[in-house]
């Protein structure tokens, strides 16, 4: 029997669309075993760390703040590990950013607040 190249090629492509899928899948499945026990963790923690304060928690707040002034006077600040002090920066970061993000949203737009009669600059002599 003789097969026309057209035929040969057509074949040819669609092997490749096979492996390509196969392929694609194959890496889907394996990204999907990796991450759902990783997503399972973040999101336990998420629910966790990202809810709102209970009204329980804020007496803790409250002695936490009555304590600080006295932590500051005596130097208990100076007794605070590296792992803790990276720990407090990076929350100070995270609060930047959420002030910043704040911010964008409240001017509605990425640069500048829109001041009536400043937006020509001419210079007038």
């Amino acid at each position: 029997a003789v097969v026309s190249t057209q035929s040969t090629g057509a074949l040819v492509s669609k092997m490749a669309a096979a492996k390509v899928i196969k392929k694609t899948t194959d890496l889907g499945l394996k990204c999907y075993k990796i991450a759902a026990p990783r997503l399972q963790t973040v999101w336990a923690y998420s629910k966790v760390e990202l809810a709102p304060p209970k009204l329980s928690e804020l007496g803790q707040v409250t002695e936490k703040l009555a304590k600080m002034p006295l932590n500051l006077k005596s130097g208990a600040w100076k007794n605070i590990t590296v792992k803790e002090t990276g720990q407090n920066a990076l929350i100070a970061v995270e609060m930047y950013f959420w002030f910043c993000i704040g911010e964008c949203i409240g001017k509605g737009s990425l640069i500048g607040y829109n001041i009536p009669g400043a937006t020509h600059w001419e210079a007038r002599i």
